[in-house]
């Protein structure tokens, strides 16, 4: 247990959120519906956007069991094709007034190559383009209900590899662990691009590492390295701990002023060189909207 508390530094505070509406990718499982739990105690409406509908509504029941919060509610969204990313958002800008959280927490972690509906390399498909075109398509509505927050959650694993602009779908060779850090390392140039294209909007943009987690995005990986992460839980972080950073960009008030910010362990961090490139996160942005068929200044 000392490892573990030297390791996760915990957050609290009594904001509340009445009010107010977050959505969050991929609520229904580890980091995201642990935020799920911990916003709704705090009174907002809370959206859950998940693929898989069954699980997403037992979460659901059980937060709401566990709130006494009955303003939940659960919605399809599949990060990997297009077309339901488009039906979400059509749904949401139909349905809500309001969006003043937009939480972009789901993701898929070191898969075996495997492609989206609309071609993409998976893991730079959902856990970047699904969410960059998702963003576009809620963001006139975010705007409306500012003061408002956009938060991606990345990883330090965008620190292990560069962008491949002349491979970005690592169709000519493919290395798991290095898609997945080029995925990771796409949401903060995103975050840090478009918290400079909302300033003066009210719109904050963060991007955040949430630590190593027990969660079920392990499940690709060899049954060796996830026996080493059950060996070595001690120094990881449970679903709980890891929500912190999450929840903290999404109500700590103080962060008003560090738009395009970038966090761990409730606390600013340093990332890479290369995701504080701004040329670099130009080209990530042309090369986003030309994929997923949107013009984005």
């Amino acid at each position: 247990m000392y490892c573990r508390s030297v390791c996760c530094n915990r957050w609290s505070t009594e904001e509340r959120l009445d009010g107010k509406t977050v959505i969050i990718t991929g609520a229904n499982t580890g980091i995201g519906k642990e935020t799920a739990r911990d916003l709704a105690r705090r009174g907002a409406r809370v959206v859950m956007a998940c693929r898989d509908l069954e699980r997403a509504e037992e979460a659901r029941t059980e937060i709401l069991e566990d709130t006494g919060n009955e303003n939940l509610v659960s919605r399809k969204l599949d990060l990997s094709d297009t077309k339901s990313i488009r039906a979400f958002a059509e749904l949401i800008n139909k349905e809500e007034k309001q969006v003043n959280v937009l939480i972009n927490n789901a993701g898929v972690m070191m898969c075996p190559y495997s492609k989206t509906a609309d071609g993409f390399e998976m893991q730079l498909g959902v856990n970047h383009l699904g969410h960059f075109l998702l963003t576009y398509l809620l963001l006139d509505l975010i705007k409306r209900s500012a003061p408002a927050r956009i938060i991606v959650v990345a990883s330090v694993a965008h620190t292990w590899t560069g962008l491949r602009l002349d491979d970005i779908n690592s169709e000519r060779s493919y290395d798991t662990v290095k898609a997945y850090g080029q995925s990771k390392l796409a949401n903060v140039l995103f975050a840090r691009s478009l918290a400079k294209r909302l300033q003066g909007t009210g719109v904050c943009v963060f991007s955040l590492h949430p630590g190593v987690v027990q969660s079920d995005l392990w499940r690709h990986q060899h049954q060796c390295v996830q026996l080493a992460v059950k060996i070595f839980r001690v120094f990881t972080k449970t679903t709980v701990e890891g929500a912190q950073t999450t929840i903290y960009c999404s109500v700590e008030p103080s962060l008003d002023g560090q738009s395009g910010g970038y966090f761990s362990d409730c606390a600013t961090a340093s990332c890479s060189r290369a995701a504080s490139d701004d040329d670099l996160a130009q080209k990530l942005w042309q090369i986003s909207c030309d994929m997923v068929g949107i013009a984005w200044q």
